[in-house]
Parts: C-alpha cells; sequence; structure tokens
C-alpha cells in the first residue's frame, strides 16, 4: 500500500503516475501578508481542480507531488482540491532548502545552541508514521535538496534525517538535484553511505541533462532518473529530452526511469497575472497534459515501444513504492 492524501492505495492501482508534480507551490508569509494582490483562495482551488480533472481525463491515474516545507506545503488545501477529482496524490516530507535550514531549526540538535537530539527524524518520522500536522493524511515519500552549492552542513544534516526514516519505514525518496553540476552523483554517495536503497531513491532533475554518460552513472547504481521537467524549456527542451530518453531506453534503461512535468496548478514565484502570463509566453508546454499530449507521441516516433512507455510511467512507479520491489 502507498498513502495518498485520500487514504492508502495498493500499488497495483497506482496506474499510469507522474512521478513528480506539485499542486502549488507558494511562499506562505508573502502569501499571508501580500497575497491579496495575486490570491484568490477560491479561485485558486476551482482552476487546481479543473486542471486536475482534465489530466485525470487524459488516463493519468496517480501524481507524486513532493511539495516539502520550504516550497508551501499545506495539505489541508490539497485534499480540499482532491475531494473533487478522481486522482491519487501522493504527498511528501523532507525540507526544502538550497544550504541552509529555517533558524528554528538550526538552534536546535547536537553542536547547536539549544543542544538534544535532532528534531528533524522526529518531525519526516511523524508525517510518514501519524500524518502532516492535524490532517492524519500521511507523507508516502521523502524529499531533500543537492544544490548546486553540494551537500552544505545543514544538507547533510537533512539527508542524515531523510535516510534514517527511510531505513526504518522503507518510504522512498526524491532528491532534487543540478544535473548540470552532476550533484546527483552526491547524493546517490551519500544516501548509498547511509545505508539507503538507490533503488528506492528518484535522482529529480536528472533528465536536464543530455550527458548519456551521466545518466546512465546514475542509473548503472538503481537509482530513477527523474526526467521530470518535460515542458521546462529553460533547462533542456523537449525534443533534447525526448531524444536522451529514446537513447537510454534503446540501451535498455527504461526501467530506470521516470516521467513528469514538475508543473504546477499555481506557482507563486510568477505571482500576479502579469506574471502567469509571462510565463505561459515563454514556457507554454509546461503543465501537467504535455507528456500525454506530445512528449508519449514524439516517444513513440523515436522508437520507444508501448511497453517501455509503461514500463517508465506504470511500473517503475509502483515498483519504487514497493518495499522490497
Amino acid at each position: 500500500m502507498v498513502d495518498t492524501v485520500r487514504g492508502p492505495v495498493d500499488v497495483a492501482d497506482l496506474g499510469t503516475t507522474l512521478m513528480h508534480e506539485h499542486v502549488f507551490v507558494l511562499t506562505p508569509e508573502l502569501l499571508a501578508n501580500y497575497g491579496a494582490d495575486y490570491w484568490d483562495e477560491e479561485v485558486r482551488v476551482a482552476d487546481a481542480v479543473a486542471k486536475l480533472r482534465r489530466l485525470r481525463d487524459l488516463g493519468v491515474r496517480t501524481i507524486v507531488d513532493p511539495t516539502v516545507v520550504g516550497l508551501g506545503r499545506y495539505v489541508p488545501r490539497v485534499a480540499r482540491v482532491n475531494a473533487e477529482v478522481d486522482l491519487n496524490i501522493v504527498v511528501a516530507t523532507g525540507l526544502y532548502t538550497f544550504a541552509e535550514l529555517p533558524r528554528q531549526l538550526q538552534n536546535r540538535g547536537p553542536g547547536t545552541l539549544l543542544g538534544g537530539d535532532d528534531p528533524l527524524p522526529a518531525m519526516f518520522l511523524r508525517d510518514v508514521r501519524e500524518g502532516i500536522g492535524d490532517t492524519g493524511i500521511r507523507a508516502g515519500l521523502l524529499k531533500g535538496v543537492v544544490e548546486e552549492t553540494g551537500l552544505t552542513p545543514d544538507q547533510q544534516r537533512i539527508h542524515r534525517a531523510i535516510a534514517a526514516v527511510h531505513r526504518e519505514t522503507g518510504v522512498p525518496i526524491i532528491v532534487h538535484t543540478n544535473a548540470e553540476h552532476r550533484t546527483g552523483t552526491l547524493a546517490l554517495d551519500f544516501h548509498e553511505a547511509e545505508g539507503v536503497d538507490l533503488t528506492k531513491v528518484v535522482v529529480g532533475h536528472a533528465g536536464d541533462s543530455n550527458d548519456l554518460d551521466y545518466l546512465r552513472s546514475l542509473a548503472d547504481r538503481g537509482a530513477l532518473l527523474g526526467c521530470d521537467r518535460f515542458g521546462l524549456d529553460r533547462y533542456n527542451t523537449t525534443d533534447r529530452r525526448v531524444a536522451t530518453v529514446a537513447a537510454l531506453c534503446a540501451e535498455g534503461y527504461a526501467d530506470r526511469i521516470s516521467l513528469s512535468h514538475d508543473a504546477s496548478c499555481y506557482i507563486d514565484f510568477y505571482a500576479g497575472d502579469e506574471a502567469q502570463r509571462t510565463l505561459r509566453e515563454q514556457a507554454p508546454n509546461w503543465h501537467y497534459e504535455h507528456i500525454s499530449r506530445d512528449v508519449l507521441p514524439a516517444l513513440r516516433a523515436a522508437g520507444v515501444t508501448e511497453e517501455q512507455i509503461t514500463t517508465m510511467m506504470v511500473e517503475n512507479p509502483r515498483r519504487w513504492f514497493t518495499p522490497g520491489g
């Protein structure tokens, strides 16, 4: 079973799965203080329902939403949307930062001002075992970051906590990485040393790279390659992403690839009507439907078989969520 917003679901019933999408990406303090300039809760919820219904109509049955603290995780809002859409949404625990922990957490734990046990493992474990906040909705995966700055001391604390909870629960891991700086290698080295099953790690944003040697080096260690920013052309164009996935499939790596967009219903990195219009103009294909409507036909034309597509979109997510699978 895997925990979703609507409760546990048999992994066999996940169906076609997008492995890295967000419902909302928000900055809570800005939203609370200045959100009146760009945020209407009812409008945004209705818009999310409509977008996710269209995705469900295209045959996608599950999305994995790695929105954690640092990206505006607010599960009650996601639950409200999910109540209106027949879609499995798997939510995450972890912490998103490129370098430093929030000040409160910097001051707690071994060697800090206040000392004591590191609170991070208990926080993440509570989300997995008991539920997030008071929602009772349990996290189905763990999420961390290894960006251009590498594994800073605070990043090591986060990932050590993620590894500990993975070892105790079997819950899988997504790591946001920087493909240009090959930080996927750093992430796998760290987690391997911490006793993590690397077949349960997605190297997020690996698909921003077209360096087959780099991608093979990650996949050969058992990890899944997150080819998960289709439509976000500023990092890699769709035609290049398609060619890279097709080349890897031709070499037998379909069982080490996951597909997604890293899209959202609303991301306040581009807050306000004008910024949203600019975003649509600059990244017109960065939305939930791009893979179904455009990428899969392009992959087929490039020689990727239906069996390989099923492997990437159905079998790999199912295996990733299956302890020991």
